[in-house]
């Protein structure tokens, strides 16, 4: 029964899918569709037993976030410009970039770049991690296609090294133990004690993968976080610089734009009239005016939730 259940729920999701890549992937093939919609729901179906609400949205969130990373970074890419990607991106992380400079500048070989040895970290992390063993093994079974399998293990080799780990991404783990092993084969020596130090912290052990699950509720909330705040911004500043064009088109008054910019800026009437030179009052009726054109004039074209927290309920205070 319970099987049943599992495969009901794996091919319910596996439906959803296949009509959403039709829908935005109608330039590739159905059994590139086919190959995407097995390696989203993957190898095992046993994960969709006996869900509940919350967690049957973090299991569709983990496969959303995959698919964006599949589409917005590799899919219809070439090999040699979706690698080149991946490195650019991971190598851009603070954390890890100034991991691996600090150990460059430590080392004898002070000729490598960054870039050098974060390949070698990614490269030792396809052979040696479990994790990403089994991502290659299943890659290779959901298609024959090389050019979409490259895509596909790119984009899980992505989503692995950034899951978050102890507010770090997983990379950073790795390659710390990439340095242990590197220091006892010899490869590349490092002082004594500045090598205490690189690897001083705790270290996510390499057979760990399954308490770091794909399901990682942690990893999902903290990308759909981030994704919503980044739009929340861009909505913000559109929003805005339309609102500020309105005042000015409306001519209602010289100061409005000014006074906009510095209460979103979180400044009090007090300081906003310091700045601007103006009466106190007469930046409390200022801003009635603002929040008046804003609210029932403005708003109602644009955005009007958005605009009444600005401008709306936040003016009675």
């Amino acid at each position: 029964m319970m099987l049943a259940e599992q495969m009901t729920l794996a091919e319910e999701f596996s439906n959803e899918w296949r009509s959403r890549l039709k829908a935005e992937l109608p330039e590739q093939s159905a059994a590139c569709h086919e190959s995407i919609v097995r390696w989203l729901i993957g190898e095992d179906v046993s994960r969709f037993a006996d869900l509940n609400p919350t967690q049957r949205q973090i299991v569709e969130q983990a496969m959303d976030y995959r698919y964006r990373i599949l589409r917005q970074r590799y899919l219809g890419m070439s090999p040699e410009r979706a690698y080149k990607g991946l490195i650019q991106r991971l190598s851009n992380l603070f954390l890890i970039r100034n991991k691996i400079r600090t150990w460059i500048a430590l080392s004898r070989d002070r000729q490598r770049s960054v870039v050098d040895v974060l390949e070698e970290v990614i490269q030792e992390l396809l052979q040696n991690d479990r994790y990403m063993q089994q991502q290659v093994t299943w890659i290779a079974r959901c298609t024959r296609d090389t050019r979409l399998r490259n895509a596909l293990l790119l984009a899980s080799t992505e989503e692995y090294c950034l899951r978050p780990i102890r507010n770090q991404p997983l990379l950073c783990y790795r390659f710390v133990n990439y340095l242990r092993r590197s220091q006892k084969g010899g490869m590349t020596q490092v002082p004594a004690d500045d090598f205490i130090r690189l690897v001083s912290q705790e270290v996510a052990p390499d057979d760990s993968e399954g308490a770091v699950s794909l399901l990682d509720a942690r990893a999902v909330s903290e990308y759909q976080d981030a994704q919503a705040a980044e739009e929340q911004q861009e909505l913000r500043n559109t929003v805005q610089q339309r609102f500020e064009a309105y005042l000015l088109e409306k001519k209602v008054d010289p100061c409005a734009v000014d006074w906009l910019r510095l209460y979103l800026q979180g400044r009090s009437q007090e300081a906003i009239a310091k700045e601007l030179n103006m009466d106190v009052k007469q930046v409390y009726r200022l801003r009635e005016k603002i929040s008046y054109h804003a609210t029932r004039v403005f708003a109602p074209k644009a955005q009007p939730d958005l605009v009444s927290t600005w401008l709306g309920n936040e003016s009675e205070s």
